[in-house]
């Protein structure tokens, strides 16, 4: 069977690596020169399967606006003329119930836990290399008030079978020595052991080399302009280059899914929200972290990646604007300073902004359509890294017929409807 895969992020790479390992022919179109050249080039490197919870949750509404007030605030709402922005944060605050979190991080731990099996199997499978560790993720709180407030995560982690520590300013100091420079401006972390670290980009690119050596073909630097539709089925996809003609089609274009979708009677809740992250050479060593930091304060995450240090974070509600702000790029660099104070020059740093597809209730849209021959497989938000390889394998059974290993009837866009939303 041909499938045409629209999206050449990390998701649309492990979807069609996946695709192409099931047997199919499988052709990838993207706006891009190259694959993972948007919100796949600089994340922030995290591959957190413990730390994969929604954003919407009991007691966030208070805390959103906490955090409004902040001078580095993790979350900017911009006040667009954008009906699709309200409709998505007021379905966001409806998922702040202890009800609703249980169960969209019921569904996120199980894609997330898959997609860790599943990743570690790939790199054995492949020996792919994308400046990778296995060292964990330290969730570092700078108040007592923040780490009297573990409970209810290290509940849910353990009712999940995720493996945490909650460690002291010393327990911190032994995961990540350079905390050791820092004493005082911690008090305790929460580690989550499971959690990995990569360059998304380098992994995505280096994944469709692959793919492409098993004969995937790479259409890039087409523009999709309509797809076109007939009796319940996708009939073709135009591009700038002409028309693309598969059996099977998948959207998986992050926040542009939304409103290609929507040209075909699809409604998704996607949207965009957008991210930053500085990437800068390690100036010292011994200064430096050696995995990934989670600034609690500042919702940043520290990560080493070969190198390199990145630094990512903040979320900004704006739309699909990409526009670098300097007030952003001082929320990073106050976090990177504050914690690794040696580790790298901020004045040597790159600065980016992507755009995180987000649902309203965390987790991703993974699943067909009414069109019987068209999947989506996009909205994971953060956990576009994490989940990628989950998400693809997947994918890749619902298209090919085959019982997937994990249950799915819950990811796909049909949720929503029976949510009442059409």
């Amino acid at each position: 069977m041909k499938v045409v895969v629209l999206g050449s992020g990390v998701v649309g790479v492990t979807s069609a690596w996946y695709l192409a390992a099931a047997g199919h022919e499988v052709v990838v179109i993207d706006r891009q020169s190259a694959p993972g050249m948007e919100t796949s080039f600089a994340n922030a490197g995290q591959v957190s399967f413990g730390y994969s919870s929604p954003w919407a949750g009991p007691g966030i509404p208070l805390k959103a606006v906490q955090w409004l007030m902040m001078r580095n605030r993790p979350l900017v709402v911009w006040p667009l003329m954008d009906t699709r922005l309200y409709g998505w944060v007021t379905r966001m605050l409806a998922n702040c119930t202890e009800a609703a979190y249980a169960r969209n991080k019921a569904r996120m731990v199980r894609v997330s836990e898959y997609s860790r099996r599943a990743i570690a199997e790939l790199r054995a499978e492949t020996g792919i290399e994308y400046d990778g560790r296995t060292r964990g993720t330290l969730q570092l709180f700078r108040t007592q008030k923040q780490l009297d407030h573990i409970g209810g995560d290290t509940r849910v982690l353990a009712q999940f079978g995720m493996p945490f520590d909650v460690l002291d300013p010393a327990g911190c100091i032994d995961q990540e020595p350079a905390l050791k420079h820092v004493r005082g401006m911690f008090v305790g972390g929460l580690r989550l052991p499971q959690d990995e670290t990569g360059d998304a980009h380098l992994f995505t690119q280096r994944l469709a080399a692959m793919a492409a050596e098993k004969g995937v073909v790479f259409r890039q630097g087409e523009t999709i302009r309509a797809i076109a539709t007939a009796g319940g089925k996708v009939t073709g996809v135009t591009t700038s280059a002409g028309e693309v003609v598969g059996d099977h089609y998948v959207l998986a274009l992050g926040s542009f899914t939304t409103a290609l979708a929507l040209t075909i009677g699809i409604r998704i809740p996607v949207y965009p929200v957008k991210g930053y992250s500085l990437t800068l050479p390690v100036r010292d060593e011994d200064g430096a972290p050696v995995s990934t930091v989670m600034d609690e304060s500042f919702k940043v995450a520290i990560t080493r990646l070969g190198d390199r240090i990145r630094v990512g974070g903040t979320a900004e509600l704006a739309g699909f604007s990409t526009r670098l702000r300097a007030p952003r790029r001082a929320t990073l660099v106050r976090s990177l300073t504050d914690l690794f104070p040696r580790g790298g020059d901020p004045a040597e740093a790159t600065f980016w902004s992507g755009l995180r597809p987000m649902t309203p209730d965390g987790t991703p849209i993974v699943g067909g359509t009414k069109y019987t021959n068209l999947h989506l497989n996009t909205g994971h938000g953060t956990l576009g890294w994490t989940m990628a390889c989950g998400s693809g394998r997947l994918l890749a059974d619902l298209v090919s017929g085959r019982v997937p290993e994990i249950d799915s009837a819950d990811l796909s866009v049909a949720r929503y409807a029976l949510a009442g939303i059409d």
